[in-house]
């Protein structure tokens, strides 16, 4: 067997360069060259392997993203199909109140004139003033006090507190905010000015921001009502609130027909501004009526002037004056002191703001004495001639009756009880009216409502009174002998003036009138329906009575001091206890004077009364005879109401009783 031969040793060969490996993150060093053969080293420990990270799956990642964007996809799915489908009518109508802007056109009130056409109430430009809280916020107006900065400017201009500007002006939710009604064009003007110079003032100063303080302050075209004459006719006018609402008199009375009829208009806007490509459309506004009223400016001045003297010199509660066209009805003034500025409501006393005229109910005293003696002669139970022996006092039921100053048996005829004023005189001619009391007293009662009392006026004026005058089954026992010389039965002025125009016509009462007529936007003018008429007495009695009132003002009469060089005058005075509003009893007195001109060709009425006179006299000869004799001749003479030029009748006022 052949020999083994022994193992060949394995020589190396020639040993490899190294290349350097390119150095990036996470390379390996390079390896150490190997070690010249022959040498022994230590085993090598085994290498370890290096660990690898397992990513994991990335399909429920994928199923979660796909499933949320499902999700979103669905609800942007159901929100386009409300939008377009199930409300789709909804949100159409939200888009156009946006994008259309749409603002009411105010009507222009009517003007009220006197019957000449004279301006009483008119209209004329004006500005509410506006803003946009949200430009007033910090972060629109990069100041951050501009509400009070702003309102510390506006606020002289505006008439307000800078308080209550400011609190208007910090409400960022809102984009509208009212601060002041009805301010004339210069304050719209100063304002403008303001505006102007602080965005100048933005704009050039060093840093500025660009932002004017005043940006969001603005303005809508508006009227405010005002009246030329101030006080004058201020209780028949009446005023408007801050609305431009009617609040009394004629303005409430005839507000829808002054108040016209607002308009709109609706445009296309676009950041608040209108766009003047897109157009527009609306209804254009309807102006109101303008109302022609009886009054006669010069009269009614006079008869005021007159009032308001008067009062101031008694020291009285308040009076009033009324002048009417004694045929037609007409009422030529209507005086109230004190009176009122409806310019200025804010220094007003709202005590003063009515009409008292005709909203005071007052015990009219002897001026009603005139409705006895009509009723009298109507029935045929005296006449102006017949005898009426009065004594200083009379027994009637429980009470003791006396005229207003003592005096030993007066042997008056019926026209010196009226001349005279006596009150013992009139209850006994009024007791002839029926066999009985109570029967006298129906008899009365009838003529006291012909004549217009207990019921309106006709005016249709708001808050008239119409008096309180009971049935005569309710007439307490002293009533039955008080209410026919004034007292226990109330009414207004215009119904004692009434009372009188209806014995100057000829005994034919005619409903008392305000208002002549209006005229449309169309221009045209219609007059007011014809007043209703009512025989009351008859012609023959109407004339006797006008007689009797003559010898009132003549040298035996009570009135004197009403006569009026050149005409015949016809009145009669008056002075009633007064109940007080307040009190609910007698305290003081009602002064008055009634009566017409001429005598024996009636064309005008005058009444004056004043409240509680409380210096010097206050009998109504005294205080309302001159007021009445004032009034009267200024009227005449305006109206151009020529004297007659006839005498004077005389009736007798006493007779002889010895045989």
């Amino acid at each position: 067997m052949p020999p083994k031969e022994p193992p060949r040793r394995r020589v190396p060969g020639p040993a490899r360069p190294v290349r350097p490996r390119p150095a990036s993150a996470g390379a390996r060093p390079n390896r150490p060259a190997p070690r010249p053969a022959g040498k022994r080293t230590a085993p090598r420990p085994p290498a370890r392997r290096a660990r690898t990270i397992r990513l994991g799956s990335p399909r429920p990642r994928l199923r979660l993203i796909s499933f949320a964007l499902t999700l979103v996809m669905l609800v942007f799915v159901v929100r386009l199909l409300q939008v377009q489908a199930v409300d789709a009518d909804a949100y159409a109508a939200k888009a156009d109140r946006y994008r259309f802007q749409e603002y009411t056109l105010s009507a222009e009130r009517g003007e009220i004139t006197d019957r000449n056409g004279i301006a009483l109430a008119a209209s004329v430009d004006a500005y509410d003033i506006t803003a946009d809280p949200k430009l007033f916020t910090p972060e629109e107006s990069k100041v951050p006090d501009a509400p009070e900065q702003a309102a510390a400017l506006l606020a002289p201009l505006l008439g307000k507190e800078p308080a209550e500007l400011a609190k208007k002006l910090r409400t960022p939710k809102s984009r509208y905010t009212l601060l002041a009604r009805k301010q004339t064009p210069q304050v719209w003007n100063q304002i403008k000015d303001l505006k102007r110079v602080y965005g100048q003032k933005s704009q050039s100063s060093e840093g500025g921001n660009g932002v004017n303080l005043l940006g969001g302050i603005l303005s809508e075209p508006s009227t405010k009502r005002v009246y030329p004459n101030g006080e004058l006719a201020a209780g028949i006018l009446g005023y408007v609130n801050a609305e431009g609402k009617g609040a009394g008199g004629v303005e409430s009375m005839l507000d829808p027909a002054l108040a016209g009829k607002d308009g709109k208009i609706r445009f296309t806007q676009s950041g608040g501004r209108q766009v003047p490509t897109a157009g527009s459309q609306g209804t254009p506004a309807v102006p109101g009526s303008d109302i022609e009223l009886t009054i006669d400016r010069d009269i009614q001045w006079a008869a005021q002037q007159a009032i308001t003297e008067q009062v101031r010199k008694s020291k009285a509660d308040r009076g009033y004056v009324i002048v009417q066209n004694a045929r037609t009805g007409e009422v030529l003034a209507m005086a109230n002191a004190p009176g009122f500025d409806p310019n200025d409501l804010s220094a007003a006393n709202s005590a003063a703001m009515g009409n008292a005229a005709l909203q005071d109910a007052f015990e009219p005293g002897s001026t009603s004495k005139v409705i006895s003696m009509a009723a009298v002669l109507e029935e045929g139970k005296a006449a102006a001639d017949t005898h009426v022996t009065v004594p200083n006092r009379l027994h009637r039921g429980d009470r003791l009756f006396k005229d207003d100053i003592d005096h030993e048996t007066w042997h008056l005829t019926l026209n010196g009880v009226l001349a005279r004023s006596s009150n013992i005189g009139t209850i006994l001619a009024t007791g002839q009216l029926g066999t009985t009391q109570a029967q006298a007293n129906q008899v009365l009662y009838s003529y006291l409502r012909k004549f217009g009392l207990g019921s309106p006026t006709g005016l249709d004026y708001p808050g008239e009174t119409s008096g309180l005058l009971a049935k005569p089954q309710d007439w307490s026992t002293s009533q039955q002998y008080t209410i026919p010389f004034g007292q226990g039965l109330s009414l207004n002025a215009m119904q004692a003036a009434s009372v009188y125009s209806t014995i100057a016509n000829g005994g034919v009462r005619v409903e008392p009138t305000l208002v002549r007529g209006s005229k449309g936007p169309d221009g045209r003018f219609a007059p007011a329906a014809k007043p209703e008429e009512t025989r009351v007495v008859s012609e023959k009695t109407a004339r006797t009575l006008a007689a009797m009132l003559e010898s009132v003002v003549g040298g035996e009469g009570t009135g004197v001091k009403a006569a009026i060089p050149g005409y015949r005058v016809a009145g009669k005075t008056g002075t009633a206890n007064r109940v007080d509003p307040e009190l609910g009893r007698y305290k003081g007195y009602t002064a008055s004077f009634a009566g017409f001109a001429p005598s024996d060709d009636p064309q005008i009425t005058v009444y004056c009364a004043i409240q509680n006179p409380t210096s010097g006299s206050y009998f109504g000869g005294q205080i309302c005879g001159p007021i009445y004799k004032q009034v009267m001749e200024f009227s005449l003479k305006t109206l151009h109401v020529a004297p007659t030029g006839n005498p004077p009748g005389r009736l007798p006022v006493t007779f002889d009783p010895t045989p």
